[in-house]
């Protein structure tokens, strides 16, 4: 290979790269079709709209975190990388959340929202203050039953022990919680000896999180003198509190580690980005060598074509023994013709060799017999092998087996859901019914 020359493994991984560093985490709405769903718990479906399609994977870990089961045709909203599946070399979307599509009403309210306060000046840069650089005494403002405010609590006491903390409780979810939280704000912004404000709570839906995209809570984090942060349900999620407060946390912990490590900031920043790009990286891997798996899993034989192969085997084992012992036969008749010519010539002695000579035959003969005795038993051998695998004698012993309605063969409850359709192979007839519930070990 000269040196300007690449192979395609390697301009697939450049391409790959390529597209993982320049297009963002982003959202794109579309429909489902041909979705599947492997053993492996990875997913795998298209996204649709009117003139265009694209297939997308959702890996088992994001997968495993959805409260709702996706269906075939739902409309959807999915939070997606672009990705290469260097392997084949085909374009993809990695999906890391989903939700149903019902929910854009209420994500367009956020937009809106977020271009009414952002026009008001709320989350202009001028008005961000920085934080303290030894903070000794901090509020926060969260559920007391929070396991967030557990997190953060935790994470503080490991990392900075000497700071104070003081809680501001108030509901994190519900219509009255956006009142109870700007109260929370105010309220922390009159005592003299806090140093910064923590805003927290965990992840969870658009509607759970909506407490924080009310107006009311903004103006009053825009109107706090301490430093406010944000550390508002998970990393992909994004409320209004996140855009108006001082510094945007990704999580609950987070919040806590950036107030406790104000220094050596820039180090801990690209550590903790390399980080990230290794753990991306070996993700990555990891889920390229599943999909793969998850590639021969598919191809695997099923029973029936199994049993045809052997079927197949056995048949041409069979014509093999009958034209071996054909060609023996044959052998040994053409032997017999050159002893029977021998004996012409040596007509002389024929009175000398007569009795050797039906000696002779009589043990040819034997040994054809054993020979053919032999072979015969070999093929009933098998015969009676590959009747045992015929599914048909497993079915007279009182077992079945299940099908869907396109007649694949069904190996995992997973794979069925109420009201599908399905079809129970018996000995004698099938029975057609239909799916009320599934359980799985």
């Amino acid at each position: 290979m000269s040196p300007n020359t690449i192979s395609i493994s390697e301009l697939n991984q450049r391409i790959a790269t390529l597209l993982e560093r320049s297009v963002p985490l982003l959202w794109v709405q579309g429909e489902i079709s041909n979705l599947k769903q492997y053993p492996s718990g990875h997913w795998y479906f298209s996204l649709k709209d009117e003139n265009a399609q694209v297939r997308a994977v959702m890996f088992r870990q994001k997968a495993a975190l959805l409260k709702w089961q996706p269906r075939e045709g739902d409309a959807v909203q999915a939070y997606v990388s672009a990705s290469l599946y260097p392997a084949r070399g085909e374009f993809q979307l990695t999906v890391e959340s989903m939700r149903p599509a019902g929910l854009g009403t209420l994500y367009e309210r956020f937009v809106k929202l977020k271009e009414d306060l952002a026009q008001q000046g709320l989350f202009d840069a001028a008005h961000k203050k920085p934080l303290p650089t030894f903070a000794r005494k901090i509020g926060i403002v969260t559920s007391p039953q929070a396991a967030a405010l557990r997190d953060v609590a935790h994470t503080l006491a490991r990392r900075a022990p000497h700071i104070e903390l003081l809680v501001y409780p108030t509901l994190v979810q519900g219509e009255q919680a956006a009142g109870q939280i700007a109260r929370a704000i105010a309220l922390a912004n009159q005592n003299p000896k806090l140093d910064a404000l923590l805003i927290i709570r965990g992840g969870g839906s658009l509607e759970d999180l909506w407490a924080f995209n009310e107006p009311e809570v903004a103006h009053a984090m825009f109107n706090s003198h301490l430093p406010i942060i944000s550390g508002v349900g998970h990393e992909t999620d994004t409320t209004i509190a996140d855009f108006v407060a001082d510094v945007r946390a990704a999580t609950p912990t987070a919040a806590a580690e950036l107030i406790s490590s104000p220094t050596h900031a820039d180090w801990h920043e690209t550590l903790s980005n390399q980080a990230r790009t290794l753990q991306r990286n070996m993700t990555h891997k990891i889920t390229q060598a599943e999909q793969g798996l998850d590639r021969v899993i598919a191809q695997l034989l099923t029973p029936a074509q199994r049993l045809y192969q052997q079927s197949t085997h056995l048949q041409h084992l069979t014509l093999r023994l009958q034209n071996s012992m054909s060609t023996q036969f044959q052998n040994l008749e053409r032997r017999h013709e050159y002893a029977a010519q021998t004996v012409q010539r040596l007509r002389p002695a024929l009175s000398i060799h007569e009795q050797t000579l039906s000696h002779k035959q009589v043990q040819l003969h034997q040994a054809h017999a054993r020979l053919f005795n032999t072979h015969t038993q070999s093929v009933e051998n098998m015969a009676q092998h590959l009747n045992q695998l015929n599914p048909e004698n497993v079915l007279n012993r009182g077992f079945a087996y299940v099908q869907t309605q396109n007649g694949d063969i069904v190996y995992n409850a997973s794979t069925l859901h109420a009201g599908d359709g399905i079809r129970i192979q018996l000995a004698r007839g099938r029975v057609i019914g239909t799916v009320n519930h599934t359980e799985t070990e």
